[in-house]
């Protein structure tokens, strides 16, 4: 029988035979491999430094420790990137899935021990009232005390971004689709209607496309997931929205067509809510619909805390 070799430090080991079927003395540790990985999905040392909350230098080191040891290149690095070799390209789905068991483990651990720890960093779209939050959070810590829960609003696509490179856990967006590397539970439909200041309903009332790309408009934030469904709007109709005005921040638009500014894509509840008081008018010839998704990294979907924080959602949105 071979004799299992160890590390002095205790951490965890993948052990690689020598080609006579011997082992040649290469290991990596979990470490090295999470480090792989990361790389990997975001192509950049920087990035992955910042997800990893390690050094550059540390990852670099972790990587040419990695290659030295398996004994081939990985990564092709060029100017302001890092890329996979064919070997590198090869090697990643095992390494994925050595995560995923080293995971498991975990997971499986805590679960005999009765307790889930740590901290869930959930990252939304400017709107926590429509995403529930205040009984979604409140749920988890009803359930799972010692978790530390965190908060970041962004925009859909950063929501999606900040998810996939593991910077945020899990997140709530509005988007129809989602990268490979995600899971994304349906919560509700989404539908935006046109919006205007009072005095421009007659006028708006009998426009046309054009007619109505030419009246002032305000433009949502540059990367919000409004901006990409206002764009597309009249990118189908082949016209281009008169912007007067660029707003930072969705909660902001309505202030501003109340004012008279302009135009503006709104979600219909909140829509048909204000012009029931009288002062707005919504366009009914376009209504755009989407979906609110909840999202998070397939890889993590056995840990205890991803468990926990799902049957919440589903209890909280009764999906």
């Amino acid at each position: 029988m071979r004799a299992r070799k160890t590390r002095s430090d205790g951490r965890a080991l993948v052990e690689q035979p020598g080609p006579t079927g011997t082992a040649n003395g290469a290991y990596v540790d979990i470490l090295r491999i999470r480090t792989f990985v990361t790389v990997a999905r975001l192509g950049h040392v920087t990035r992955a430094s910042e997800v990893l909350h390690v050094t550059q230098p540390a990852v670099t080191g972790h990587i040419k420790t990695m290659e030295q040891e398996l004994g081939i290149a990985l990564f092709r690095r060029t100017p302001g990137r890092i890329e996979l070799t064919k070997s590198g390209e090869a090697l990643l789905p095992h390494a994925e899935k050595v995560l995923a068991d080293f995971s498991a483990l975990l997971s499986h651990a805590k679960a005999i021990k009765g307790e889930v720890t740590g901290s869930l960093n959930f990252a939304l779209v400017d709107d926590v009232e429509f995403l529930r939050i205040g009984g979604f959070l409140s749920g988890l810590r009803s359930a799972f005390p010692l978790l530390q829960l965190k908060t970041s609003n962004c925009s859909s696509e950063e929501v999606l971004e900040r998810v996939a490179s593991a910077e945020c856990d899990a997140g709530f967006c509005v988007a129809d689709a989602v990268p490979q590397e995600l899971s994304a539970i349906k919560l509700r439909g989404v539908t935006y209607v046109v919006v205007a200041p009072t005095p421009l309903a007659e006028a708006l009332g009998k426009a046309g496309w054009r007619d109505v790309a030419g009246m002032p408009w305000i433009a949502p934030p540059a990367r919000s997931h409004v901006r990409q469904i206002q764009n597309a709007m009249f990118a189908n109709q082949g016209v281009t929205p008169n912007v007067v005005v660029e707003c930072d921040q969705l909660s902001a638009i309505e202030g501003m067509v109340r004012s008279g500014l302009g135009l503006a894509l709104m979600r219909e509840e909140v829509a048909t809510s204000m012009a029931a008081d009288g002062e707005f008018f919504i366009w009914p010839h376009v209504s755009l619909t989407t979906q609110l998704v909840f999202v998070f990294r397939a890889s993590e979907e056995s840990n205890p805390s991803t468990v926990g924080m799902i049957s919440v959602l589903k209890r909280v949105w009764n999906v």
